[in-house]
């Protein structure tokens, strides 16, 4: 019996999701599609919305060994789209080790356009292979907040990096200023997690991770991230240095001690002693116009809390994007 259905013409894991702008400047859902495995939900929009807000999920909460999702991004200029998880994106175990779960996502953002992605962190399961790509073409003026992290698998099972393969690589590409009809490469951040081919030095992929239980990668650029990027360049400026030492004298530190701390310095106080605690470590640089953190946890919760910390104080992710955009790392 004929289908009285019309047939699709995306093939599975395909997806697609085009935000544009109202007249009245709110940004608004134009187009979403996708097909199993991959799932899009966008809210009802509120009137006083920042951002438009999509949910990024799976069917089974996870990617099974061999999916493969196929994601495709515009964001229109003037317009704003903030894309979020309901919960750890879960890799489950491939049966071979040919049988590879791959996601990729490209994403367009076009001049005064802007995109958050902050998403829940992948946890590949024990014995899983994963490869993720994910490129963004960003035009002149256009905005960029993007975290992408994984964590060392299921605790609770005893994994601890447990994953066979693990492949996450990051692309940012904006016109040629000399030729505008090419685009250039500014960041290509490339992170290979491999169990089976290790160095004499680090004999299994637990060493290596030096007891952290997630490791991630913070990318900003554009106008709208100019506050937060400065942010974190600052802060990481303002980190003790190894082997600094104190030249103060005692007096000195006694009346300095005693001298009441602006909020962000009693802030910075607590969040030294909390990464110290929980063996966070970090580091920010500016690369070709955008911002790059490095970080890692001894613990997920910790990483979480750094970074939600890090960027409500950076300010500028829930004034230009809403709350909603922060709901995966609160």
């Amino acid at each position: 019996m004929d289908s009285p259905f019309p047939k699709s013409s995306s093939s599975p894991g395909e997806g697609r999701i085009i935000v544009d702008i109202l007249p009245n400047h709110t940004s608004t859902l134009r187009h979403i599609s996708y097909q199993y495995p991959l799932k899009l939900i966008s809210p009802s929009p509120k009137v006083d919305q920042a951002s438009v807000l999509v949910f990024l999920l799976s069917y089974g909460g996870g990617l099974v060994g061999g999916d493969q999702v196929n994601l495709s991004i515009e964001v229109q200029s003037g317009a704003k789209l903030s894309i979020v998880t309901q919960g750890h994106t879960k890799v489950f175990q491939s049966v071979s080790p040919d049988v590879v779960t791959r996601q990729k996502l490209r994403v367009n953002i076009e001049k005064d356009a802007a995109l958050c992605l902050l998403p829940d962190p992948v946890q590949p399961f024990e014995n899983s292979i994963y490869e993720q790509i994910q490129v963004f073409n960003v035009a002149v003026g256009a905005s960029l907040c993007l975290l992408d992290w994984v964590t060392h698998g299921r605790s609770a099972r005893g994994e601890n990096w447990s994953l066979t393969r693990w492949i996450g690589r990051n692309e940012i590409w904006a016109p040629d200023i000399a030729n505008p009809s090419k685009s250039r490469l500014l960041v290509r951040d490339n992170i290979i997690l491999d169990s089976k081919e290790r160095s004499a030095q680090l004999q299994t992929l637990q060493d290596s991770m030096y007891k952290h239980a997630v490791v991630g990668t913070l990318i900003l650029r554009g106008p709208m991230m100019k506050k937060t990027g400065e942010f974190f360049l600052s802060e990481f400026a303002a980190l003790p240095r190894l082997g600094a030492r104190d030249f103060r004298s005692a007096e000195r530190r006694e009346k300095e001690a005693a001298t009441p701390q602006l909020p962000i310095e009693r802030w910075r106080t607590t969040r030294l002693a909390r990464e110290k605690e929980s063996n966070l470590l970090w580091s920010a640089a500016r690369v070709r116009g955008c911002v790059i953190v490095k970080f890692g946890a001894a613990t997920v919760e910790a990483g979480r809390n750094w970074i939600g910390s890090m960027l409500l104080q950076g300010g500028s992710i829930e004034q230009e994007f809403g709350e909603q955009a922060l709901m995966c790392i609160r």
